[in-house]
This record gives C-alpha cells, structure tokens and sequence, in this order.
C-alpha cells in the first residue's frame, strides 16, 4: 500500500514542491489548509486531482486533532507558517502562535491520535513528523559554517519562534519516543517563492524592467550574505529524513554563500542590463537586527542522507528571472490585446 502524507502550508513554495515529489514517489498526499476557499489553492491547482485537502488551522488544536484521526498518516510535514521574517517585528505575537505554538498543536494532535503518554513505550506512534526550523535560528552566529551543533542566537521574533519549534520538536522525541525531526534549512528560493521575499522581489523587478514597465529596483542591505539554494532541491532532504532508521535533524544548505548584491548583479546580467543603473538603496528596508552572515555546513545531510543539491546559485537566479519575464510578458501582451480590443 502506498505511503500517506499531510503536508501543512501546502499552498507555498515549499509545498507545493513538496507534493509533487511524493505524489511522483506513489504516496497518497492530503495538504491542510484553512477553508476549502483559501484563494492560495491555485497555486497548486495543477496538484488538485493528485492531493486532497482537509480542513485545519495551525492555531486550532481541535481541528488538527480531527485532520490527522481522518487522514491516518505515515508522514507529517509541518511547513506551515508564517515565513517573511521582517513581518515577525510587526505582528510578533501573531508568528509567534503561528511559528512557535503551532508546531506544540501539531505534535499534540499526533501524539494524542497515535495515544502516546509520557513513557517512551509503544514505538512512538506509526507517525513520523517533520518539523521545517530555519537557519534564521543561528542568527547572530557563533562560527561558520553552521552545523547541527552551532549555537543558536536569533536576532527576529521569527527566528525566536522557529526555535522554539526546534526545542519542542526534539523534546517530543526525547519524551514520547516520537519519531519527530527537524530540518534546519538554509535560505532555498524558486520561481514560486513569494514577491516579498528579497531574491524573487529582485527577479520580478529586473523583469519588470527589462520591459520597461518598472525604473527602479529598491532594496535595503546589499552586503547582507546568504546560503541560498533551489526549494525544489531542499524538499528531497525532508523526505529524506523521515526515511531513516532513526530520527535526528539535519542542517540542509549548498555550503556557498552569496550576498544580496549579488544576486542583483547576476539577476540584471540574464537580460543584460548593468543593475548599477537602476537599483537604489532604502534604508528603511534595513531590518532592525541583522543577520549578516548564514553559511550550512550540511556534510552530515550530504553522508547520512546521501542528499546533494542539484541547482546552482546562478542557475537559481536565471530560473527565476526567465519564469517572471515570460509571466510578465504574457501580462503586457494581454493588456495590450485588451486595450486593442475594448469599445
């Protein structure tokens, strides 16, 4: 019988990434999301005779209870959250009950579906839970590259609540015997990641300008560095994880890192264009606490795992403008027709 899979925050990058991969590897995929009408399903509208969705909040223990008794599943993912980490200083409590509190109701509803108590007896339960954490958790680091063993010091709200979803990831491990693991994923971007987020929102606007729809291109801190990779690539390593004889958390990264500008830079070279022309820097984009500096040491997913990403940086970064010049084209050529066309 094929494997079954509840993914939460189906409807983002890493989702909808996420299930194409186990529905190409024969499993049963159920994605939770909040209302059959959330607007977000079309993203993965070209998913929706593969995956069947069922209803859940992150924030309401009851209906998670309810989603994983009627699923029944082999594997949980919990990508659900609240992920532009500049939000996390505006709505802090809001990514907190999201980011932090959620993670606590999902291992609660699987731990009560699975009728684990407070011995280690019993296996742990036929579940096994993914908990995606974030690099953002090293924060003002202690040595690079990170690995598993590095300090955490988070300079956001999010990056604060991401750790405590770690901690209590690990602590349900540690208690119940629970097969429950956690990916510290570095930076991973797609043609499907959000425009507010610092690589797509460059890769929409070197589109935009190349088609003379947009002059300028604002950003905050061009020398902040990163460890960016392909989603596509990072969602292998999840899956991964929750394949192995025992539990444990992985830190997921390319080990090379890049800074913002230069993803600038090699994003404005695609369509040939020299970006010291049309970027301009806007110091309220600045956030409040910086993280300067994110690199994985990622050997022990690259030995254990036998996971390697397959996108390079450059690659990620021409992936990304073709995919928003070709979708902005489209968009133009429509507006053009309408006006063409209209009475």
């Amino acid at each position: 019988m094929s494997k079954r899979a509840l993914i939460t925050g189906i409807t983002g990058q890493d989702g909808s990434y996420l299930a194409e991969h186990l529905i190409a590897q024969g499993y049963q995929v159920w994605g939770l999301i909040r209302g059959q009408a959330n607007p977000r399903k079309l993203r993965i509208s070209r998913l929706a005779s593969d995956v069947t969705f069922i209803d859940g909040d992150l924030m309401d223990q009851a209906s998670l209870v309810a989603a994983v008794d009627a699923v029944q599943p082999d594997e949980v993912y919990n990508l659900g959250a609240i992920s532009f980490v500049p939000m996390s200083w505006q709505q802090s409590e809001l990514v907190t009950e999201v980011n932090a509190m959620g993670v606590l109701r999902m291992l609660e509803a699987i731990r009560m579906v699975s009728g684990l108590d407070k011995s280690r007896g019993g296996g742990g339960g036929g579940i096994r839970f993914y908990q995606a954490s974030s690099s953002e958790m090293f924060g003002k680091v202690t040595e690079t590259p990170q690995r598993e063993t590095t300090i955490f010091h988070p300079r956001s709200p999010y990056g604060a609540a991401k750790a405590y979803g770690h901690f209590i990831t690990r602590n349900y491990r540690e208690s119940f015997g629970m097969y429950a693991v956690s990916g510290m994923l570095f930076n991973h971007e797609s043609p499907r990641r959000g425009a507010e987020f610092v690589t797509r929102k460059i890769s929409l606007a070197v589109a935009q300008i190349k088609l003379g729809l947009q002059d300028k291109l604002f950003l905050g801190n061009l020398d902040a560095v990163r460890d960016w990779g392909f989603a596509g690539d990072y969602v292998r390593a999840m899956h991964l994880m929750l394949q192995q004889d025992e539990p444990s958390d992985y830190v997921v990264g390319t080990g090379r890192i890049h800074s913002v500008g230069d993803a600038v830079r090699i994003a404005f070279e695609c369509v040939d264009l020299d970006w010291e022309d049309y970027v301009a820097i806007d110091p309220t984009l600045v956030r409040p606490a910086e993280v300067e500096t994110l690199c994985a040491d990622s050997t022990r997913a690259r030995t254990e795992l036998g996971w390697e990403p397959a996108v390079d940086f450059r690659e990620l970064m021409a992936m990304m403008v073709e995919s928003d010049l070709s979708q902005a084209s489209r968009e133009r050529d429509y507006g053009d027709l309408l006006s063409a066309t209209s009475w």
